[in-house]
């Protein structure tokens, strides 16, 4: 199933490179369950602090059956941001399967 993809810019001018690229990566999630109902990233800029700089946030919402996975990562750079959000988000639909797989394993 393919799941559908709300990219929400805040604060942020919307990028078409940006949404290929959470695209691409929304569809590596697929790759380790096919259970993704709906995805939503939100891309903002909420932090205007004169001595750390400007600050992006990347949050990750994923809608599965049986439960959700949020995240969200602050970076100076709006692609490391995404980055690794989507990694965190990766390593824990891997460990939501293990849980799942250990529990159909027992019973």
């Amino acid at each position: 199933m393919k799941p559908a993809v709300d990219v929400i810019y805040r604060d942020l001018d919307s990028s078409a490179a940006l949404n290929e690229v959470i695209s691409r990566k929304v569809e590596k999630l697929n790759r380790f369950t096919d259970q993704i109902i709906h995805s939503r990233v939100v891309l903002d800029t909420p932090h205007n602090h004169k001595h750390k700089g400007k600050q992006y946030r990347a949050s990750i919402e994923l809608d599965i059956k049986g439960g959700a996975v949020t995240v969200a990562r602050d970076d100076e750079s709006i692609h490391v941001a995404v980055r690794d959000a989507f990694l965190t988000a990766e390593r824990k639909i891997k460990q939501m399967n293990a849980k799942h797989r250990d529990i159909r394993q027992t019973h």
